[in-house]
């Protein structure tokens, strides 16, 4: 066990009361300093960190320095048969190598279930969700019918096949494979820190989306917004792949009554191909043998000037100042 293990026992304070209305913008801390400042950097352990992941977490953490705020490292290991054998400890000794010192427990989605269960049982005694028997092949050979042509990159947007069932676990002698959350016929708006304002119908977008998933996994969506929530995240800072998930994650922040931290989404890393650097295309892992100048590459991707120095104490005492100067801090 390395020294960021030792540091970060497995746990949770929870929280003891909402910090702002539900829907607010931004958090209090950036307002009237009714409220620090609380970001997150939340890796999933299917590999280890490449040069796109540093990015998101040298971002997620220089932006709660120079808000003089805490950053908090979360696990998102629910997707089980995606999890890579020793990939969570390769994580930990590439952060502790590179310098990043999390200011709170770590915190492992896995261990999490009561709390997602709670939060599903809460949408489920409201109305909010029903049992859903469709595959996916069903899902596409409906929108097939109605002429609708799946776009590159983009989930299928469901037709709504099981939305006016009967409310019950075995319709039609099929067992239920997920459960929905259904979508109102309204328009979710945001402001990108980087994007500026967002707007996104879900009923046509995205169609109802699914919280619980047909292998009895929770889904990601709601994951991260209980996560977001207890943990009293104020700013989400994290790669622009995740901004078409942002609508759902309000949408249910809406319906828990939770607040809504701020979003700051961005430019992803990309390989030779134009692809998004990923883990399942190959993407190298870090090199910590040489930790600064990692992290420099991903201070020039993000646009700020590299650090002329060897040493990490040097580098994480003047990188949250080039940040505070930039553009990001808008």
């Amino acid at each position: 066990m390395n020294a960021l293990q030792e540091s970060l026992p497995v746990g949770e304070r929870a929280a003891s009361s909402p910090r702002t209305a539900p829907g607010q913008s931004g958090p209090p801390d950036c307002q009237n300093g009714a409220t620090r400042y609380v970001g997150r950097f939340a890796p999933s352990p299917t590999g280890p960190l490449h040069d796109g992941s540093l990015v998101a977490a040298l971002a997620s953490c220089l932006d709660a320095r120079a808000h003089s705020g805490r950053w908090l490292l979360r696990i998102e290991d629910l997707d089980r048969p995606r999890m890579a054998a020793g990939a969570l400890e390769t994580i930990l000794e590439q952060l502790h190598a590179l310098g990043f010192e999390p200011d709170g427990p770590l915190v492992h989605q896995s261990e999490r279930d009561a709390l997602y269960r709670d939060a599903f049982e809460q949408l489920r005694r409201d109305g909010h969700l029903y049992p859903c028997t469709c595959t996916r092949k069903e899902i596409a050979d409906s929108l097939s019918r109605l002429g609708v042509v799946r776009e590159r990159n983009r989930d299928l947007v469901y037709p709504g096949t099981c939305r006016n069932r009967p409310q019950r676990s075995d319709p039609e002698g099929v067992v239920a494979r997920a459960w929905r959350v259904r979508v109102d016929q309204v328009e979710i708006s945001w402001h990108d820190r980087e994007h500026g304002a967002i707007h996104e119908a879900l009923a046509t977008q995205v169609g109802d989306f699914v919280l619980l998933r047909a292998d009895k996994l929770w889904a990601y969506q709601l994951a991260v917004v209980v996560d977001d929530a207890l943990q009293q995240v104020t700013d989400v800072v994290r790669g622009a792949d995740l901004l078409g998930s942002t609508a759902r994650q309000i949408y249910l922040q809406q319906l828990l009554g939770y607040p809504r931290p701020r979003y700051l989404h961005l430019p992803l890393v990309l390989d030779s191909q134009g692809e998004k650097l990923s883990k399942q295309t190959g993407a190298k892992a870090i090199a910590v043998k040489t930790p600064v100048r990692a992290l420099n590459r991903a201070m020039e991707h993000l646009g700020l000037e590299a650090l002329d120095t060897e040493s990490l104490r040097e580098f994480w005492d003047e990188a949250p100042k080039r940040w505070s100067a930039s553009h990001w801090m808008r």
